[in-house]
């Protein structure tokens, strides 16, 4: 049975997690960079419209259980990035998440991806998450590493070496 997104979020010490809307997109896309992307297995797209028809397709993806995606808030509202729960409902979901670059080096990335695992931790189906990491990205190795995750397996992937983490799943 797949997880029902919670309908105000997910929360944190230090930040809210909420589906995206459609009203995102703007301050999603302008913080969205060929840097940034380095590690990501994706590139900038070229303008907000082809923007647009990769966030169109988020909320029917949410609707049939299978990848949420949600933007990351400080409480005060700043927005910081996305993170995603991809393959949703399997025994082995994948965990993703971007900050964006001027608000690196925080703890911002680790309490989303904590937040999100929290969540989808109440399906029982889940065995472990798997998070996917650009072999030298090492912030985001850290974070997966912070959550328990053990590197488990590498892919050749177009851009880079990504080094495959199992993280345990979350008790409360």
């Amino acid at each position: 049975m797949p997880l029902d997104p919670p309908p105000s979020g997910l929360a944190s010490e230090r930040l809210l997690l909420r589906p995206f809307e459609a009203d995102d997109a703007d301050e999603i896309f302008a913080c969205i960079t060929p840097s940034l992307t380095r590690y990501m297995a994706w590139e900038p797209l070229p303008s907000r419209e082809a923007f647009a028809s990769v966030w169109r397709s988020w909320g029917t993806l949410a609707e049939v259980g299978s990848d949420y995606i949600f933007v990351i808030r400080r409480r005060d509202g700043l927005f910081l990035g996305l993170a995603g729960l991809h393959r949703a409902g399997s025994r082995t979901p994948e965990l993703g998440i971007w900050i964006r670059e001027d608000e690196h080096g925080r703890g911002y990335g680790r309490e989303a991806v904590g937040a999100l695992a929290d969540w989808a931790s109440e399906d029982p189906a889940v065995r472990y998450f798997e998070y996917p990491v650009a072999e030298a990205n090492l912030a985001s190795r850290r974070i997966a590493e912070g959550l328990g995750g053990i590197p488990k397996a590498e892919r050749r992937d177009r851009k880079y070496t990504a080094v495959i983490y199992h993280v345990p799943r979350r008790s409360r």
